[in-house]
């Protein structure tokens, strides 16, 4: 056969012509001259295929990227090596180089290849939800019957913090945009319903309480037809306070600790222990504030009897001894709670 261009017989033929005529026409990669990108300016996502993606990433990685996704290799290329380089920075405009070195039909060649990767600056749609002070989802911190500490404020914007600069680093919604300080209590702004969630979770950890939801709608995607809601998170912490006496069904005890989803308390008849589940919460019911506690002193003991003071009125009072009193002495001071016209000691 002979090469219908060139009239040579004795090469190697590609198709219909021999193999230099061949690679003097092919181009191993085809690249635009010139590739559009859209980045976020606020934060540096970029738009591909329609979707935004959520990692920061450099401007000049967004041009390498751009160039590589924009390159197509030729199937007759083998063992190919690209190398791109951005000649000059024009405000927006990069001007690059593409070189392409690879093997075709056993032959290595290379060429080389211009392109302009223009950044188009626009904001992606979370920033602008950020911006515009976008919100899914309101914190409600409230106590039951009762008003809201100013350290129990100073704790919960703390844990609030906490929890948001955590779960920024997975969720951009992952702020608060206003902060609501009513007289009832705190409503938190917060971005999106998955970080509002946790918020409340992180608040009942600390205080105890419960948790209500109540999604409400406020508008309707034209685009799908579904509707969109805002959730009201209500997070209500318990009347009690560690050191508070409380009685549960027949039990009147001293709280120990509040957690998450549990009140422990000791009972100040047997000084047992004792788990009451958060859900429970409307059931406890708070009969004495731990600076209801006085102090009395022991004026007379023996193995079954103490006696103190009453600090009402000074009168004696015999009342049983038990085990946890042993240790003390006549004159010592000794605290007690009045509960139900009772004295009940406290170690």
């Amino acid at each position: 056969m002979f090469c219908p261009e060139c009239g040579s017989t004795d090469k190697e033929m590609v198709g219909d012509v021999c193999i230099d005529c061949f690679l003097k026409e092919f181009q191993m990669i085809e690249i635009p001259e010139r590739i559009e990108v859209q980045i976020c300016s606020h934060c540096n996502s970029k738009l591909e295929e329609g979707k935004w993606s959520d990692e920061f990433i450099p401007e000049e990685e967004i041009i390498y990227r751009a160039l590589e996704r924009n390159i197509k290799i030729a199937d007759e290329v083998e063992n190919e090596i690209i190398n791109l380089e951005i000649d000059q920075m024009k405000g927006t405009l990069a001007e690059c180089y593409v070189e392409v070195i690879g093997e075709v039909h056993g032959t290595q060649i290379e060429e080389t290849h211009e392109s302009e990767v223009k950044i188009l600056k626009t904001v992606c749609p979370t920033c602008s939800k950020v911006q515009s002070g976008y919100y899914e989802t309101v914190i409600q911190f409230r106590a039951d019957k009762r008003e809201i500490k100013p350290e129990e404020y100073a704790k919960a914007d703390e844990i609030v913090e906490r929890t948001l600069v955590k779960q920024s680093k997975k969720d951009k919604l992952a702020y608060c945009p206003q902060i609501a300080k009513l007289k009832e209590g705190y409503d938190y702004y917060i971005g999106s319903f998955k970080t509002g969630h946790k918020v409340a979770e992180a608040l009942k950890e600390e205080f105890g309480g419960i948790i209500k939801e109540s999604p409400r709608l406020i508008s309707e995607d034209k685009s799908t037809g579904k509707g969109l809601y805002r959730v009201w998170i209500s997070v209500r912490i318990p009347e009690f306070e560690v050191d508070d006496f409380i009685k549960f069904e027949d039990k009147t005890m001293q709280v120990n600790s509040l957690g998450k989803n549990s009140v422990v308390g000791v009972d100040i008849s047997t000084a047992k222990k004792h788990n009451i589940p958060m859900k429970n919460m409307e059931d406890i019911e708070l009969v004495k504030k731990s600076d209801e506690i006085e102090t009395t002193t022991i004026i007379s003991k023996s193995p079954s009897i103490i006696q103190i003071l009453d600090p009402s009125d000074y009168s004696a009072v015999d009342l049983e001894m038990k085990e946890e009193f042993a240790d003390y002495n006549i004159g010592d001071e000794i605290k007690l709670i009045k509960i139900d016209n009772y004295i009940y000691l406290l170690n």
